[in-house]
C-alpha cells in the first residue's frame, strides 16, 4: 500500500471518528526541497504528523504552528518557506503576512523555497435537540439540509419523532465534552423543561438556547440558580431562542433559531478546537 493510500485511509478514518486535524500539501517549490509539490502530511491537534511527509525541519515548525492555528480557527492558510536573502530582498520578515500568505525562514542548506497549503478537517458541527417539540424537530430536519450533525437528547418513548438523527441519547445525559462546535437547543415544550436545560448549562457549548417565552425562561432561571447553577452559566442562555423574524409556525421557528446559530458559528471562534488544538 503506498503512501498516497495510507493517508486516504487515514483521512476517512479520522472524519469517521470526528477527529479535528489538518491536511498540509506542498503546492510549489524552488530550488532543491526535501518534499517535492504534492506531498502531503496529516497533522493533528497536538502538532504532531501522523502520516506523510512535508519535508525537514526547514518547514516542519512554521507548517505544524500553522496546523494549529488552523484547528484552532477553522481557516485554512498558505505558507511559504523561503530562504533569509529572498526574504530580504522583497523587505519580509520571517511571520509576516502579505495577501494572505504568511512567510517562514529556510535556514536548511538547501536554500529552498516550499509553499505549503494547511487546510483544516474539523468535525461537522453539531446541533443537540432536547425535546421532541415540533419546533425541535423541524430544527432537526432543517439542520441537517445545512450541514449539521444531529443529535436527539429525548427520553425513549419520544426517539421516534427523528427519523434521520445522526445520533441518540436518551434522556439528557449529555457529553461533558467534544471536539467541534455544538449548539444545543432546548425545547421540551414543559416535559423536563429544568432537567434538560440544567443539562444543557452544564456542558460546554458554542450556544445554548430555550424555546419558550421569557417570562418561562426567567422562573427556569431562578429555580436554577436555587439548584446551584453557576451565574456564569445562567448568563449563556439564549432565551427566547432565535432571531427576532415575527415567526409564528413551528417551522418559521426553526428558521429563525438556525439563523441564530449559523449567525454564531460564522461569527465565532469553533470552541475546543485549538489549544485544543
Amino acid at each position: 500500500m503506498d503512501r498516497a493510500t495510507d493517508i486516504l485511509e487515514l483521512i476517512a478514518t479520522m472524519k469517521q471518528k470526528g477527529e479535528a486535524f489538518a491536511l498540509a500539501t506542498v503546492v510549489r517549490t524552488v530550488a532543491a526541497t526535501a518534499a517535492k509539490a504534492g506531498a502531503k502530511a496529516i497533522i493533528r491537534a497536538d502538532g504532531t504528523i501522523s502520516e506523510g511527509w512535508i519535508g525537514g525541519g526547514c518547514a516542519r515548525a512554521a507548517v505544524l504552528k500553522a496546523a494549529r492555528e488552523a484547528i484552532a480557527d477553522g481557516r485554512s492558510r498558505l505558507v511559504s518557506v523561503q530562504p533569509p536573502d529572498v526574504l530580504q530582498e522583497q523587505g519580509i520578515a520571517a511571520g509576516d503576512e502579505q495577501a494572505g500568505i504568511r512567510f517562514a525562514k529556510n535556514m536548511c542548506p538547501s536554500q529552498g523555497t516550499m509553499d505549503v497549503f494547511v487546510e483544516p478537517v474539523l468535525p461537522r458541527p453539531q446541533i443537540i435537540v432536547c425535546g421532541s417539540s415540533p419546533v425541535a424537530v423541524a430544527i432537526a430536519d432543517l439542520g441537517r439540509r445545512v450541514g449539521f450533525a444531529i443529535t436527539a437528547c429525548v427520553p425513549a418513548a419520544e426517539q421516534p419523532a427523528f427519523a434521520e438523527a445522526d445520533r441518540r441519547i436518551e434522556g439528557y445525559a449529555l457529553p461533558v465534552d467534544e471536539a467541534g462546535a455544538r449548539f444545543i437547543v432546548v425545547s421540551t415544550q414543559g416535559r423536563g423543561d429544568e432537567a434538560a436545560l440544567q443539562a444543557a448549562l452544564s456542558v460546554d457549548a458554542d450556544y445554548v438556547a430555550f424555546v419558550g417565552s421569557r417570562k418561562k425562561a426567567d422562573a427556569l432561571r431562578e429555580r436554577l440558580a436555587e439548584r446551584g447553577v453557576a451565574p456564569e452559566r445562567l448568563a449563556r442562555l439564549k432565551a427566547p431562542a432565535g432571531l427576532d423574524l415575527g415567526a409564528i409556525t413551528p417551522d418559521e421557528i426553526a428558521v429563525s433559531i438556525l439563523a441564530e446559530i449559523i449567525a454564531a458559528r460564522r461569527g465565532g471562534q469553533p470552541r475546543g478546537a485549538a489549544a485544543p488544538a
